[in-house]
């Protein structure tokens, strides 16, 4: 063996990271705390109204629970400190699933914590995960809107702009033809409009790409703003009314599934978009010569120029793309949800897509899933008010941005954006 190569293998050896160990130690002692404290009964609620069977509710003591969660979290902790400690080389399959069980520890330990002697309410673990599912779809979209431009090399921090006014012209189109699904296609239009004034400025004009993106959002929210003040409240009942929702689509069988089927398979035809959207970016950013071409400008614009791709057509194609992507999402708020418009719906879910996009490192599968993991922060914290009064309000609030906050320190590491983003490439 060479020098160089015992220089290399001992910098290997020498490298490790004690940050997802300090993690899974963190739950660990969190969960003791719950667990000592934990007194009463819980009531777990795992039925659906939706299905055709019933579920008994358990009612237990919410303290064995508890403890057993901290048992598994103190296993995983255990497990990281020794293989970091000797620098085992573990599989990712291995990291995956110790992440998954300390993460899902946490939350529920916590949950039948606060639901542990509670008179008004029950752990309703189903309508949990249906609150999930629709938390998560707009910023799924949204996570997925920048994946593809920022992939390309745009910034699109425009995102907001385009969730709010995919919002915007779903409702008024659903409502001026009586037809939701009018709305449905109305919404990725004006979200490409908002990509096609972004791929103007920033990939033709070289125009910073970050300022024209917040420029945009400001434009989004007044125009909606207005509009909605003016030409929606002259007439509320036939431009702005949640009567032209899309319907839920139930699919047999599927639908039946304890637990997790009304979550994933008693959804709106928006829903499933999400799901076809997702397994194909997943597949075609990696495995197409479309997602060969768009990588490649995102990376070294010259390069793809050199072997014939015009780089200013495919941002421009992608960014557009992507946005009509956001603003499909923006659709959920208002015809997805059945609920009319009002001023700024969105409420900066672009900006935790955006979030979310970096989280998932650039990646299709892993923005989704940093978008369902703060979505399901968000229903955890709709539920907590309802189990119990000894857990403050601004607590309840903070939990979202908090699991964020450990999630991009403990889990992510290292995010290297596409090398030539937010650079604008002139021939």
């Amino acid at each position: 063996m060479s020098t160089s190569e015992r220089g290399a293998q001992t910098l290997i050896e020498t490298k490790r990271s004690w940050k997802l160990p300090g993690v899974y130690v963190a739950a660990s002692v969190l969960l003791v705390i719950l667990a000592a404290v934990t007194s009463g009964d819980v009531r777990i609620i795992l039925n659906d109204k939706s299905q055709s069977y019933v579920i008994p509710e358990i009612v237990t003591a919410g303290a064995p629970i508890v403890w057993g969660l901290a048992v598994i979290a103190i296993a995983a902790a255990a497990w990281s400190l020794v293989t970091t400690a000797r620098r085992m080389r573990t599989p990712s399959w291995a990291r995956i699933i110790a992440v998954v069980l300390v993460g899902l520890s946490t939350v529920c330990g916590f949950l039948v914590f606060a639901g542990s002697g509670s008179t008004t309410g029950g752990v309703t673990l189903t309508s949990v995960l249906v609150s999930t599912v629709a938390l998560s779809t707009p910023l799924i979209f949204g996570a997925l809107a920048g994946v593809i431009s920022e992939r390309v090399g745009v910034v699109n921090i425009a995102i907001e702009g385009d969730l709010l006014v995919g919002a915007f012209a779903g409702v008024l189109v659903a409502s001026y033809f009586h037809n939701a699904y009018a709305g449905l296609i109305a919404a990725p239009v004006a979200g490409a409009f908002m990509g096609l004034l972004l791929a103007l400025f920033s990939v033709k004009y070289g125009v910073d790409q970050v300022i024209v993106g917040v420029v945009l959002n400001v434009l989004a929210l007044g125009l909606t703003t207005f509009f909605g003040g003016t030409v929606m409240k002259k007439s509320t009942l036939n431009l702005n009314t949640n009567q032209f929702s899309l319907s839920t689509i139930k699919i047999p069988g599927l639908s039946e599934i304890p637990v997790i089927g009304p979550a994933l398979f008693n959804q709106t035809i928006l829903v499933y978009i999400m799901y076809v959207v997702v397994a194909a970016l997943a597949f075609f950013l990696f495995r197409s010569r479309w997602g060969l071409r768009l990588r490649a400008c995102g990376e070294h614009p010259r390069a793809a120029d050199t072997v014939g791709i015009n780089v200013q057509r495919t941002r421009t194609n992608n960014t557009v793309l992507g946005s009509a992507l956001a603003g499909l999402g923006g659709a959920f708020f208002t015809i997805g949800s059945s609920l009319a418009f009002t001023d700024n719906i969105s409420a900066g879910n672009g900006y935790i897509a955006l979030a979310a996009l970096i989280l998932g490192k650039w990646n299709p599968l892993g923005a989704m899933a940093a978008a369902v993991m703060f979505g399901f922060a968000q229903a955890t914290a709709h539920l907590l008010p309802n189990l119990s009064n000894a857990v403050p309000g601004n607590l309840v609030s903070m939990i979202p941005y908090v699991v964020t906050i450990i999630a991009v320190a403990g889990f992510v590491g290292k995010s290297r954006a596409p090398a030539a983003e937010n650079v604008p490439y002139m021939k």
